[in-house]
This record gives C-alpha cells, sequence and structure tokens, in this order.
C-alpha cells in the first residue's frame, strides 16, 4: 500500500510488538514454529487456517524464525519478498491471495467507525462510493464507480512518478503483488462494509512490485447476493 501518513505508519508499526511464546504456541495440539516478527507470525497463522500441510507450511515459511523483532527492515523485507516468492511457487492464486488477505491489518477503530457511518447512511451503489471516495484514511486518492461496475481504489494519482510502499519502505527490490494482497483485504474489509456487499479483490498496480513506479491500486468486483 502506498504511504498513507503517519496514522496509517503507527498502525503498521503496532504489529511489531506481536509476539509468540515457543514455549506455549501450538496449532492443532502440535507445537510448531515461533516468530518474533509479528507479520511473519501472522502469515504462519493464516497458512495453517487454509489447511495446507505442514511440510508445505514448513517450506513456505523457512528462515521465518531467524527474522527477529529488532531485524533491520531491509532483511524483514527481503525474507518476505523471498517468501512470496515462494508461495507464489506452490500456492494457487486463489490460494496465495485469500491468504495474504487474511493477514490485513487496521480493520477498527477510526476505519471502522467512518465505513460504519457511510453504511448507516445508505443509499445506492454510487451513492455509497461517493462517499467512500470522501474518506480518505481509510481508501486514500480515490474511490471510482467504473462503467463495467467495478470498483477502482487507488492511493494516488496513475501519473504519480515516486511512490512508497508504507508496509515495506526498505524493500531493496520489487517484491510479488502477492504481497499487496494484505493491503487489498484491508480496503475489501471496510468496502464491504460501507457497501454493505460482498466484493472481491485484484490487485491493479502496486509501488512495491513495480519499485516505486506505480502508485498502489485495486480492482474491486461485486458479488452477488
Amino acid at each position: 500500500m502506498a504511504d498513507s501518513g503517519p496514522a496509517h505508519r503507527k498502525d503498521i508499526d503496532s504489529l511489531e510488538f506481536l509476539f509468540y511464546n515457543k514455549n506455549n504456541l501450538s496449532w492443532g495440539g502440535n507445537r510448531i514454529a515461533a516468530y518474533e516478527y509479528g507479520r511473519i507470525a501472522k502469515l504462519d497463522e493464516n497458512l495453517r487456517a487454509a489447511g495446507l500441510p505442514e511440510e508445505l507450511i514448513a517450506e513456505i515459511m523457512e528462515g521465518g524464525e531467524g527474522v527477529r523483532k529488532t531485524a533491520d527492515p531491509r532483511v524483514k523485507a527481503d525474507w518476505l519478498g523471498a517468501t512470496m516468492l515462494r508461495m507464489d511457487e506452490r500456492l494457487e492464486p486463489e490460494v496465495r491471495h485469500a491468504v495474504r488477505e487474511a493477514c490485513a491489518c487496521c480493520l477498527g477503530g477510526k476505519r471502522q467507525e467512518l465505513v460504519k457511518a457511510i453504511a448507516k447512511r445508505g443509499g445506492t451503489i454510487e451513492e455509497r462510493v461517493h462517499a467512500a471516495n470522501q474518506t480518505r484514511l481509510v481508501f486514500g486518492h480515490s474511490v471510482t464507480l467504473e462503467e463495467d461496475g467495478c470498483i477502482l481504489v487507488c492511493f494516488a494519482p496513475d501519473d504519480t512518478l515516486e511512490n512508497r510502499c508504507v508496509c515495506l519502505p526498505k524493500a531493496s527490490q520489487p517484491i510479488s503483488p502477492t504481497y499487496c494482497y494484505c493491503c487489498g483485504g484491508h480496503i475489501k474489509h471496510h468496502l464491504q462494509i460501507a457497501l454493505d456487499r460482498q466484493v472481491s479483490v485484484e490487485v491493479r498496480s502496486s509501488a512495491l512490485s513495480s519499485g516505486g513506479k506505480q502508485p498502489c491500486s485495486f480492482y474491486f468486483t461485486l458479488l452477488d447476493d
């Protein structure tokens, strides 16, 4: 997700405080690896929630235990980048995207209050999209209803020359857009509340995967009730 300001950065930073106790962590009665860095722990949790085989999870999460909470941000970004490639190689798109969507953060608090207010006011899809477009804290630069009925959410104008991912600002090289489905899950959560409709998400462009050459943008498709 492109940088939307200090408030979002503070929320992202709160993930750093998640610590899994190695002596107490288990899944289905089996002791599993401990991950000090919150984003890695969350990824492991959601891979398990997807019902993937233990051996496959171990392959994907290789080296994660060694990435400490206090590690250099570039080390964290490098591990996450390599892990996204392993997910791309081993998991079908719908599986890896769902896993990453489940890693979404910033789902409550002020953002949730704002989208619930949109839902409470009600109205047509067009009216709700217009209201979402005014809610920059949640949806960034713009929310538009396209001619084909899809909803486009952009965190910066398309002609922005330099873009920065707020989640992994120290990434030294482009990272698979698979990572960005976490931010897609964040927007999806709030958009579904605002619209009172279920949607699917597709990454359209990404600051992270383009090396800063493109802004973060997402397509959302309204699903049948």
